[in-house]
């Protein structure tokens, strides 16, 4: 039986302490492996070359990459998601009023793999399995926002312009992504529809990995205020519902 390739044991041992720890650095990580600090850096320097971790260049530390994250995620289907989100996100239409979504990353699009309709009488069309464009809609700016390496891509393909305030600018939607980084949630209001307004947040796995998005939608004048603003208790609810159905995935509370 060929024996275990050490060095493969002790980048695993890495990104695994990573995983749970977020960000460490590599006296932290040296000293719970008992390894010298060159070899933990040099283990470091060839994961962070393939993309499995990346270093933050103001506090030195290092955490799990985009590349790792985006593979780590790809076991969990839509189907899975969708099973996963089913109780809450209906749970959430009841709450907030409004017809809710759920969406994954395919190809550089938003992939809608539920949709609950709007708990009244009024006509509504199924959308599951269609796509939407990330830069234009609530769940597209969530995902764009935690895998932000895919933004190059997205802005060869066009930045389209389906309303006057989708944004089309790169720079502008580079910014809107730091916000919605910030603040944990994303909205539009008349970029992909005119009038129509969408409320979002991330859902995360184990791993911490953003592996979909939940959102409310509905008309502007029901989900933002008369600044064009989200209502603060539409946001809250949105994103409760996407942190229980992340800690149905195995993410750590928060």
């Amino acid at each position: 039986m060929p024996k275990p390739i050490q060095s493969i044991e002790r980048a695993a041992t890495i990104l695994r302490f990573l995983s749970g720890r977020r960000r460490a650095g590599v006296v932290e990580l040296a000293g719970e492996m008992g390894l010298p600090k060159g070899t933990v850096h040099g283990i470091l320097q060839t994961l962070r070359d393939v993309g499995f971790v990346e270093q933050d260049p103001d506090s030195g530390k290092y955490q799990l990459g985009p590349t790792l994250l985006h593979m780590g995620s790809s076991y969990l289907d839509g189907n899975e998601l969708r099973t996963r989100a089913l109780n809450w996100s209906d749970a959430l239409a009841t709450r907030a009023n409004e017809s809710v979504r759920i969406g994954t990353l395919h190809e550089a699009q938003v992939l809608i793999v539920h949709h609950v309709f709007r708990p009244d009488d009024t006509a509504q069309a199924l959308d599951v399995g269609t796509l939407r464009p990330m830069h234009a809609t609530a769940m597209g700016k969530v995902l764009l926002a935690s895998h932000e390496y895919l933004l190059p891509e997205v802005a060869r393909a066009g930045l389209t312009a389906f309303t006057p305030n989708t944004i089309t600018d790169r720079r502008r939607l580079t910014e809107e992504l730091a916000t919605v980084r910030e603040q944990g949630f994303g909205y539009t209001v008349s970029e992909l529809m005119r009038d129509e307004a969408s409320i979002a947040a991330p859902i995360e796995d184990r791993c911490g990995a953003t592996v979909g998005a939940m959102s409310i939608s509905g008309p502007a004048g029901r989900l933002c205020t008369t600044r064009k603003r989200p209502r603060t208790e539409l946001v809250g609810y949105v994103r409760e519902a996407a942190r229980a159905v992340s800690r149905e995935l195995g993410a750590i509370p928060w």
